[in-house]
C-alpha cells in the first residue's frame, strides 16, 4: 500500500483537502483526531499530562483543558517538548495501527494526515510527502478567525512549527491552497490519479 504523509502549517486546509482524497475514495488517518484520543479520559495519556503539568490541566468534568495546556507549552519550550515525550510514541503507535488495518483490507493508497509529520518520526511512515501550502500572512487570518485569538498567539503558533521553507524542500508533491475550490479539486484530482498510479507500479509483478 502506498502511505502518503500529508502536512501543512496551521490554516493550509489539511483536513478540507483530506476529506476532498476521501470523496475519491481514498482512506485517511487524522494524526490529531489520533492525538484527541490518546488524551480521553481513562487514557493513560492523560493521567501522564496530570502527574507531569498539574490538576489545573484537567477540567471538573474530567477532561484535558486543552486552551490552558495550549498557553503552558506555547509559551515555554521545555514544556512542550516533555508534553511531546507523553504523547508522540503513543500517537504513532495508534497510526501503526490504523494504516495495517487499511492495508489487510486491501487498500490502494492512504493518506497519513499530520501537522507534525516532519517535525517527528512519522515521516519515516510514508512513502511520499504532500504539502498543503500557503503564504504566511494567509495562515495568520485564517488561524484568528478560526481559533478566535490575537495575532501575537497566532504568530506564536506559527513559529513553534517547522518553518514553511523547510516543509516545502521536504516536499514530493505541493498542493497550492490559496486559488479557488474549484482550482484545487483539479489539482486534488490529479494527485489521486497519480497516487493510484504510483500505488498499482508498487504491487508486485508491475
Amino acid at each position: 500500500m502506498l502511505i502518503v504523509g500529508l502536512t501543512g502549517g496551521i490554516a493550509s486546509g489539511k483536513s478540507t483537502v483530506a476529506r476532498a482524497f476521501a470523496e475519491l475514495g481514498a482512506a485517511w488517518v487524522d494524526a490529531d483526531d489520533v492525538a484527541r484520543d490518546i488524551v480521553a479520559p481513562g487514557e493513560p495519556a492523560l493521567e501522564r499530562i496530570r502527574q507531569q503539568f498539574g490538576e489545573e490541566m484537567i477540567t471538573s468534568e474530567g477532561q484535558l483543558d486543552r486552551v490552558r495546556l495550549r498557553q503552558c507549552i506555547f509559551s515555554e519550550e521545555v514544556q512542550r517538548r516533555k508534553l511531546e515525550e507523553i504523547t508522540h510514541p503513543l500517537i504513532r503507535e495508534r497510526i501503526v495501527t490504523r494504516l495495517e488495518g487499511f492495508r489487510q483490507g486491501g487498500t490502494e493508497y492512504a493518506l497519513l494526515v499530520s501537522p507534525l509529520l516532519l517535525e517527528t518520526d512519522q515521516y519515516r511512515l510514508v512513502d511520499r510527502i504532500l504539502v498543503v501550502d500557503v503564504d504566511e500572512e494567509t495562515q495568520l487570518a485564517r488561524t484568528r478567525q478560526r481559533d478566535g485569538i490575537d495575532s501575537e498567539q497566532a504568530r506564536a503558533i506559527i513559529a513553534a512549527q517547522l518553518p514553511r521553507a523547510q516543509r516545502l524542500a521536504a516536499a514530493h508533491d505541493v498542493l497550492d491552497n490559496s486559488g479557488t475550490t474549484q482550482e484545487m479539486q483539479a489539482r486534488i484530482e490529479r494527485l489521486d490519479g497519480r497516487y493510484r498510479q504510483l500505488a498499482r507500479e508498487m504491487q508486485p509483478g508491475v
